[in-house]
C-alpha cells in the first residue's frame, strides 16, 4: 500500500459517507443492494463513495458483495503517523455531522 497516499486512505476512512459504509461491512461482507437501501443511495453511488478504498486493496467487490479487508485496515488505523492527524480527522467528522 505504499504507493498510495496514507493521509488521503484516512480521509476516506472518517468521510461520514464511506464510514457508514464500512460500519456496516465491519461484521462481514454485504450486497451493494443491500448497503444501497441501507444508506439510502443507488448502487453505482456506493462504489463511486468507496473507489478509493478499493484501488488501495481496502474493500474488495466481488460478484457485487462488497467486503473490507480487515488486516490493511487495522494497519492504516495502527500506524504512528497516522494519530497525529486524528484530532484533524474527527474535528471534520465533527464539522459534518453539525
Amino acid at each position: 500500500m505504499a504507493e498510495f497516499d496514507k493521509e488521503k486512505i484516512v480521509e476516506h476512512i472518517f468521510n461520514p459517507e464511506v464510514s457508514v459504509i464500512l460500519a456496516e461491512l465491519e461484521n462481514g461482507g454485504k450486497e451493494s443492494s443491500y448497503l444501497a437501501e441501507k444508506i439510502g443511495v443507488s448502487e453505482d453511488e456506493i462504489k463511486n463513495r468507496l473507489v478509493y478504498l478499493i484501488e488501495c486493496g481496502l474493500v474488495q467487490i466481488d460478484s457485487l458483495v462488497y467486503s473490507v479487508d480487515t488486516e490493511k485496515l487495522a494497519k492504516i488505523m495502527e500506524g504512528d503517523e497516522n494519530y497525529e492527524n486524528v484530532m484533524d480527522g474527527l474535528t471534520k467528522l465533527d464539522s459534518y455531522l453539525n
